[in-house]
């Protein structure tokens, strides 16, 4: 069976994160006084704070994963980490640990203990800050994920396949995506091939449909675009969306359409779990 690699130091797994950026981003959320690239964002940098957590061990943060961000808008796709972490687009994750832009005061509503709610300060590391500038070059992001993570399948054969998660709110603006994600999902380990989850932030109002096993109730073309470009489920990720309390089967893909905002944060959440990490 594919997708039932370890993930251990001598075989990780790699989480490449690709963020549209393109000027629509800026409008705020529906559910939120943030914008969508704020959101994102803050989300993004929740995930990796989590990853992190995940790998610590008593001798320290042990490189399970690695992490890449490519963030595409105003023209151009590039890897958007910086500083340490801005030479190459793949870093393992305790070279993430080690290198977040800042680390902010935030506050946080907790359970008191008696039947109320306090605010609690939190330490929040951000390594990946939000943009919405310009056009929505997709086929640009897409392609230079491809050439990272062939080579990375080249290196890494016997780990479990990467996963390339994708956020985005508007339409390709540099052309027609969907063969080249058709070859960046044929890249592969022994283990199985590259993962790729859509998320689409629409601008279209309307119920948001997860996880869907055909195009039937997505409301567009782009819409049905997006869900061709995504992988089918493996077992265990189909597990991770039922716990989730979701209805989804075996011939789901890895589409959310009009997510709001804990549909943003379950995406993230689902999407960075392999099947076995030792």
């Amino acid at each position: 069976m594919q997708y039932q690699a370890a993930i251990q130091r001598s075989a990780p797994t790699a989480f490449l994160f690709l963020v549209d950026q393109s000027g629509s981003m800026g409008d705020r959320m529906s559910t939120s006084e943030k914008t969508k690239a704020q959101f994102v964002s803050d989300v993004l940098n929740r995930t990796f704070m989590n990853l992190v957590t995940r790998c610590t061990k008593a001798d320290g943060v042990r490189d399970y994963f690695e992490l890449g961000v490519i963030g595409y808008g105003n023209g151009n796709a590039q890897n958007s980490l910086h500083g340490p972490l801005g030479a190459k687009i793949l870093n393992p994750i305790s070279a993430i640990e080690a290198a977040p832009l800042r680390v902010e005061d935030r506050k946080r509503k907790v359970d008191d203990g008696a039947g109320g709610v306090i605010e609690q300060s939190v330490k929040f590391p951000v390594w990946f800050e939000p943009q919405a500038n310009g056009d929505t070059p997709m086929c640009q992001a897409i392609r230079l994920a491809g050439a990272e993570l062939a080579a990375w399948c080249d290196s890494h054969p016997d780990s479990y396949p990467p996963t390339v998660l994708h956020v985005t709110d508007g339409e390709s603006t540099d052309g027609d995506p969907e063969q080249l994600a058709d070859t960046l999902r044929q890249f592969s380990t022994n283990d199985g091939s590259v993962l790729l989850l859509n998320l689409h932030v629409s601008a279209q109002g309307g119920s948001s449909v997860s996880f869907p096993a055909g195009e039937g109730n997505l409301p567009d073309q782009y819409a049905k675009l997006l869900f061709r470009m995504s992988s089918q489920l493996p077992e265990h990720l189909v597990k991770a969306v039922q716990d989730k309390g979701q209805q989804v089967s075996f011939e789901s893909r890895g589409y959310i359409f009009n997510a709001d905002a804990g549909e943003i944060a379950d995406f993230f959440d689902i999407g960075t779990r392999p099947s076995q990490l030792r």
